[in-house]
């Protein structure tokens, strides 16, 4: 019974350690960033999405783990202006041809493996959700301080998203829109 009780103390004091170099760090949902970009044959369009909530995970002061919610309807276009397209493209951003956040208010982004690399920037594989259908996607992320910052690339036909897709649809010609949008993200915490 007594090596019961030191081998139990022994796990105790190991815990405390593990937790007390584990640290869960809010991300600043109003002073953090998401950038977006879409092509198309004829241009292109940028505009912004906020977060709804997310943390990184350290330990021992290194990055390994992150959690994330986006909030859909916060989806806005900053390249046109205010009665020049802008709320018809907002809208239909928000439509079902697109992400539709009527059914789908939210998106989500998961760590599931975060590896070290040369200084303060870590390569991840994530599970991003989007329209309710999780997929993979890998992205390298750079931790400088209180800040975090990465940028990528997201298919948007593998969530479901084919509005205009030339490589779902044939005959579209210059009005095809690209398979991928590009993400811009800075995180401060």
């Amino acid at each position: 019974m007594k090596n019961f009780k030191t081998i139990a103390i022994a796990f105790m004091i190991a815990l405390g350690a593990t937790s007390v170099n584990a640290q869960t760090k809010k991300v600043d949902t109003k002073t953090s960033q998401i950038s977006w970009v879409g092509k198309k044959v004829t241009g292109q369009h940028s505009g912004t999405v906020n977060l709804k909530d997310g943390a990184l995970e350290f330990k021992s002061g290194k990055l390994t783990g992150g959690a994330f919610t986006v909030d859909m309807n916060s989806i806005a276009v900053t390249d046109l202006k205010a009665g020049e397209g802008k709320e018809k493209l907002e809208g239909h951003l928000k439509a079902d041809d697109f992400f539709g956040t009527a059914k789908f208010p939210t998106a989500s982004l998961k760590f599931k493996t975060v590896t070290p690399k040369k200084g303060n920037s870590y390569a991840v594989t994530a599970d991003l959700t989007i329209k309710g259908i999780t997929k993979p996607v890998t992205f390298d992320i750079v931790v400088m301080g209180k800040k975090a910052s990465t940028e990528f690339k997201v298919d948007r036909t593998k969530y479901g998203i084919e509005y205009k897709s030339g490589s779902i649809f044939s005959g579209l010609g210059d009005a095809v829109i690209n398979d991928e949008f590009e993400l811009s993200v800075a995180l401060n915490f």
